[in-house]
């Protein structure tokens, strides 16, 4: 039987200056394995767009005239269908700033600097579309554990919540907050690079969160983490 070729990943570019859409898009339509769906300039005519067509990874400008990437990602997020959302990356000129941690808190999978080189861009994309946290597993969680942790939304947690993981799934959480990557947990644990991510999949489901900058994010406004 002849194997049927994936979808290539649909994106969608969110940006209130053409020039950089049309940069984007470019770059984005050279790739074999992605192609561009939409080209839209502000945050609700991207709700909009999502809403009829879903695509698999949204670029999302943060300031923008009128609904601005913020209000827009929450509102993506929120009606995105679970069994296949639409992955919101954050474009920024800045590095972590106020408005990227709000992006972030507001269901973001990461974000990507707009100068950034284009194969980090592309790579970005691939990792947001198979659900993965952008941008590094390390210095970036421990940038947005500061952040988190200097504007805490939150300082205590009920008992129950973070008492529904076992004893090894506490064990991942508190790595993963750390900035470990899953090879690192698994040498540390000694244990498979499958068996944590099985664990982390089960940390995630049982406390709600999306994906483990969410968990980083959680962890520090709950004072989660060892200091």
């Amino acid at each position: 039987m002849t194997q049927q070729p994936a979808q290539p990943i649909s994106v969608l570019i969110v940006d209130d200056q053409q020039p950089v859409r049309d940069g984007l898009a470019t770059l984005i339509e050279s790739q074999h394995d992605m192609t561009v769906v939409g080209k839209v300039g502000d945050g609700r005519a991207a709700v909009e767009f999502v809403g009829r067509c879903a695509p698999d990874v949204v670029l999302m400008d943060i300031r923008m005239p009128g609904l601005d990437g913020i209000e827009a990602t929450r509102e993506i997020v929120s009606r995105s269908d679970a069994a296949k959302p639409s992955r919101v990356v954050i474009l920024t000129t800045y590095d972590l700033d106020e408005y990227v941690f709000d992006a972030l808190h507001a269901g973001a999978t990461g974000f990507l600097l707009k100068h950034a080189p284009p194969e980090h861009l592309l790579m970005g994309i691939r990792a947001a579309s198979d659900g993965a946290a952008l941008v590094s597993p390390t210095v970036t969680m421990q940038l947005i554990g500061a952040f988190a942790a200097a504007h805490s939304r939150s300082t205590r947690i009920p008992a129950a919540e973070i008492g529904r993981l076992s004893s090894r799934e506490r064990e991942v959480f508190d790595l993963v907050a750390a900035g470990k990557t899953n090879a690192m947990i698994a040498a540390q644990l000694q244990i498979g690079d499958s068996t944590v991510k099985t664990h982390l999949n089960r940390v995630l489901s049982k406390l709600h969160l999306r994906d483990r900058i969410h968990l980083v994010i959680y962890a520090y406004e709950h004072d989660l983490v060892e200091h």
